[in-house]
């Protein structure tokens, strides 16, 4: 048996405890290096050699504990290299450069393991010894405003890290947090009144309350009076006014109708959907309780919250409420931050939103802090998509564009390709195998970047067969399923036999590789880590593949040729699970 054929979670099994070679020697080095430097270790303390040539598996510890402590690093490693010797793993290591230390692994040890690794549901993966209760708040659009490009890199990348910390053993929470109380409703709200068209609400909500938005806003610069009557309905709506309630009520409901669309398109869902009206009774103690316990004090008619011990934030207050008695985000999030602590138990929260935030969530976290929460908050930033003129990417018209347009486009090119290379494919397939291949490489593309990274959206490039991208892995995946299909077919079946090919060697070490990787994603939220682990699976399993004939092959040499195939179609299987990207058994 192998990793089952439906998306991963992080459901209880039946397993056994397994360990992987880079886990051990990382274990072995930490071992050796704790006593002498503590902690926090380098991360990552062992990873994949750059150049299989010298070795398959490297540290630089020796290289950066060595310069930090005015050591000589080679010195370092030499000593590190004595120490561990020869391992049930690998071969000793060898010292290489200025002080790196690099593994080769035993082949024969990585098979045993592989046979190990593919009889458990899980892949040989355990689950945490110390589970945390995992908050993550991600895509967070705005009532009666479409959702465009913006948002597709906070909503797929939460949707990614939930799924990789559940199968971690986590209990996680994911949050959407909506922007239904600003101030863009008192223009929403003046709009409908004037020129309210029911039949367009009902029809597409957001993309009607956004235009009638942006009709009065422009008229608003024009007309001073329109300013001041939308202040005055925004006004009665935040008093408690019966009609505007209802209309604002209204309002959201049939806007989270259309968003609900766009999620299910995505393959992406939430545990709470919570606005910021959620917490709108709860601004006002928030701020008391802070001035109460002098985290916050009055300035200049206003009341923020001062960091004089931290560096950089000195010079940087937290404004929680205004001099006209306004709250703010700031405001929302702290009381947010206090339900999700007080009510769900989060040890974690994760905020999944770009770059331009990180000054707010930092000045959360420090209140956080001076506040006696017992909470870690990480910010998960992200760069920009930009356009081929690098710069953010926008309609010709110098709009954002909408993701319900990009994911059309995505959907329609997709199936463009499908109509040439498959032309006898029935509709109703084609159109299902290009959802998910349009859809997959989108989310591909953005996840395979470094999200700290701008990256240049170009669809010839996402959508390419080649290279790192979705339909690349997802071909490779499709091929593994087509070889066990017609091995299962003709009576075959996987067994045990050894095997001494470069090519399979390769491939067995790799697959092996899927747990550090993981680790390393869950370590720095980074699921980059993944998409170029499986990029590396799928181009190993090509090389494998080309040189290594598995049906064709003699038994008993095929029947572990097919336990390679059904290793790897397992790992890349998991894998796209836990990215968000839709399997196929069929391109």
């Amino acid at each position: 048996p192998t990793a089952p054929d439906r998306p991963v979670s992080g459901r209880a099994h039946e397993r056994f405890p397994m360990q992987f070679p880079a886990e051990f020697l990382r274990e072995q080095l930490s071992r050796l290096l704790e006593p002498r430097f503590g902690r926090p270790l380098p991360e990552p303390l062992v990873e994949p050699c750059g150049d299989p040539r010298f070795g398959d598996l490297q540290s630089s510890a020796a290289l950066v504990l060595g310069r930090r402590d005015g050591l000589d690093p080679r010195a370092l490693a030499l000593e590190l290299a004595a120490a561990l010797g020869e391992t049930d793993w690998s071969a000793p290591p060898e010292v290489a450069g200025p002080g790196f230390l690099n593994f080769r692994l035993k082949p024969e040890r990585c098979f045993s393991a592989f046979a190990e690794m593919v009889a458990d549901p899980r892949l040989g993966i355990e689950k945490t010894e110390e589970p945390r209760t995992v908050v993550i708040d991600f895509s967070s659009p705005n009532i009666a405003k479409e959702m465009h490009v913006g948002h597709l890199r906070s909503t797929i990348l939460g949707e990614s890290l939930a799924r990789i910390y559940r199968f971690a053993g986590h209990r996680v929470i994911t949050v959407n947090h909506l922007g239904d109380w600003g101030t863009q409703f008192g223009m929403v709200l003046l709009g409908f009144k004037r020129r309210g068209e029911e039949a367009r609400l009902e029809e597409r909500p957001l993309e009607y309350l956004e235009e009638l938005y942006q009709q009065i806003q422009a008229s608003a610069k024009e007309d001073p009076t329109i300013r001041e009557a939308a202040k005055t309905e925004l006004w009665k709506l935040q008093h408690g006014d019966p009609e505007n309630l209802a209309l604002w009520q209204r309002f959201v409901e049939t806007s989270k109708v259309e968003l609900a669309r766009i999620y299910e398109e995505l393959g992406v869902h939430f545990d709470f959907t919570m606005g910021e009206s959620a917490y709108r009774d709860q601004l006002p103690s928030i701020v008391h309780d802070l001035l109460a316990a002098s985290i916050a004090r009055p300035s200049q008619g206003a009341v923020c919250v001062f960091f004089p011990d931290d560096p950089e934030l000195h010079d940087k207050p937290f404004l929680i409420q205004k001099s006209d008695g306004a709250y703010l985000y700031a405001t929302t999030d702290l009381a947010a931050l206090r339900f999700r602590v007080g009510e769900w138990k989060a040890d974690r929260i994760l905020y999944v939103t770009d770059g331009r935030q990180r000054l707010h969530f930092r000045q959360l976290a420090a209140t956080a802090k001076l506040w006696g929460m017992a909470v870690e908050i990480d910010h998960v930033w992200f760069g920009s998509i930009l356009g081929e003129d690098k710069k953010p990417l926008k309609t010709r018209e110098g709009k954002p564009i909408k993701l319900r347009e990009l994911l059309s486009e995505a959907q329609r090119r997709a199936s463009a390709i499908l109509a040439e290379k498959r032309p006898e494919l029935p509709e109703e397939q084609k159109s299902r195998i290009a959802r998910a291949v349009g859809i997959g490489a989108l989310k591909y593309a953005d996840l395979s970047q470094n999200r700290n990274l701008d990256y240049v959206f170009r669809w010839e490039k996402l959508l390419s067969f080649e290279g790192n991208t979705a339909p690349y892995l997802l071909n490779a995946y499709v091929r593994i399923r087509a070889i066990l299909r017609k091995a299962e077919a003709s009576g075959l079946s996987p067994t045990a036999a050894p095997l001494g090919e470069p090519a399979e060697v390769r491939l067995v070490k790799l697959l092996l590789e899927f747990s550090p990787a993981l680790r390393r994603v869950e370590n720095e939220n980074r699921p980059h880590f993944l998409c170029t682990y499986l990029y590396e699976l799928a181009r190993s399993f090509h090389q494998f593949y080309e040189s290594c004939p598995v049906l064709t092959a003699p038994p008993p040499l095929r029947g572990a040729r097919l336990a390679l195939c059904r290793g790897a179609a397992a790992t890349l299987g998991a894998g796209l699970d836990l990215l968000g990207i839709e399997r196929l058994e069929e391109m």
